[in-house]
């Protein structure tokens, strides 16, 4: 069932984003060529007025081929007028923008369908995920050692850490050894010593194993939006998107700036395993994750790299203040940067993955 929740979950994901650019360019008069779910090959495929529909062989993407968004792309003189790149760039901005917007419009409707069912959303706040300290317990390795609520833990060892998985991860795997625990108190750093307790507890198979706890809570604050009616449920949809959009982008400052751990950033197979995980939860849980999941892509497909929508975005605006597009030899050298920078993320996040989930699997498969 694992393969069946991914499908539906980046079936919906790239449906969406795909169908905002398609339902775009047909209003604003663009001619589509192509209409792909997935990648690479085709399996089946049908061509209906000017498009084909295409399912392809890789599901971790699709796209949408307008006439003419190639550089160096000819075009036939009766065609121009239906051709992306002949469009002004009001209408470019338009069906580049609409992906992103879909995206957040397929969240929308999760939300709002659950409102309208009085099922609250809830929505973290950014201390939640960090490694701000709520509580230190009575007599524990944390409070012997000096810790204070409201204490930030930055670095373990010298290693700096940004998560609270993360670091909660780092104290379990140190039962009874000595870790330098370096703290952000107010605007100070400081270094403590802090040996986690040795405590057994069951792991995932039921086996008892010995973990490290040092005997501190996180905070749990969220913000909990209801509807107190279906007629209600649309605007607090809005207000669900529009605090996870806002939490979205604090982490994605975060990570820029050193705040949450880039070895938190997860790809498909993290997702995949999550989405098994949250379908197992319930029908409610899957879906939530897939309106979170939607808004992440949104904001990150908006970020200003060539290749992604937001270089798109950054061009057209250069191009709109100018009066002007840039040379084609600048965007060529442009988009090959942009693509050498995902392909080094896509390599960071299946690292990560490995890491995180297939190495795990295996250390359990073969000692089990």
């Amino acid at each position: 069932m694992t393969i069946v929740w991914a499908v539906v979950l980046f079936g919906l994901l790239i449906f969406f984003h795909e169908l905002g650019h398609f339902i775009v360019s047909k209003l604003v008069g663009v001619k589509v060529l192509k209409f792909s779910l997935g990648f690479g090959p085709r399996i089946i495929g049908k061509k209906i007025g000017d498009t084909e529909y295409l399912l392809s062989a890789i599901p971790l993407g699709g796209y949408v081929k307008p006439l003419g968004e190639e550089l160096g792309e000819e075009i036939n003189e009766e065609d121009k007028a239906r051709a992306f790149n002949y469009q002004p760039v009001w209408k470019r901005l338009a069906i580049v923008i609409a992906g992103p917007v879909f995206n957040l419009v397929l969240a929308f409707l999760i939300f709002t369908l659950f409102l309208g069912l009085k099922l609250p959303i809830a929505i973290p706040d950014l201390d939640s995920i960090t490694t701000a300290v709520e509580n230190v317990m009575e007599d524990s390795p944390a409070m012997a050692a000096g810790l204070k609520r409201n204490d930030i833990i930055v670095a373990i060892n010298g290693s700096s850490v940004g998560d609270w998985n993360e670091m909660a991860g780092i104290f379990s795997k140190n039962p009874g050894k000595e870790l330098k625990v370096t703290v952000k108190r107010d605007d100070t750093l400081i270094d403590i010593n802090i040996t986690p307790e040795p405590v057994k507890v069951k792991d995932e198979t039921g086996s008892e194993v010995v973990v490290g706890r040092i005997g501190i809570s996180k905070k749990l604050n969220a913000t909990i939006i209801e509807s107190s009616s279906i007629l209600d449920a649309p605007v607090k949809g809005v207000e669900a998107v529009y605090r996870w959009c806002v939490l979205t982008i604090e982490v994605v400052v975060k990570l820029f700036t050193g705040g949450v751990s880039a070895k938190q950033i997860g790809g498909p197979i993290l997702i995949v395993d999550a989405a098994a995980k949250a379908a197992e939860v319930g029908v409610f849980t899957y879906f939530n994750f897939i309106a979170i999941i939607s808004i992440n892509l949104a904001i990150l497909n908006l970020l200003p790299v060539p290749v992604l929508d937001g270089g798109h975005v950054m061009f057209l605006s250069i191009e709109a203040l100018r009066g002007r597009p840039l040379s084609e030899k600048v965007l060529l050298i442009a988009n090959k940067a942009g693509m050498a920078l995902l392909l080094l993320l896509i390599t960071f996040v299946f690292y990560n993955d490995t890491i995180r989930i297939i190495v795990p699997w295996f250390q359990k498969t073969l000692n089990p």
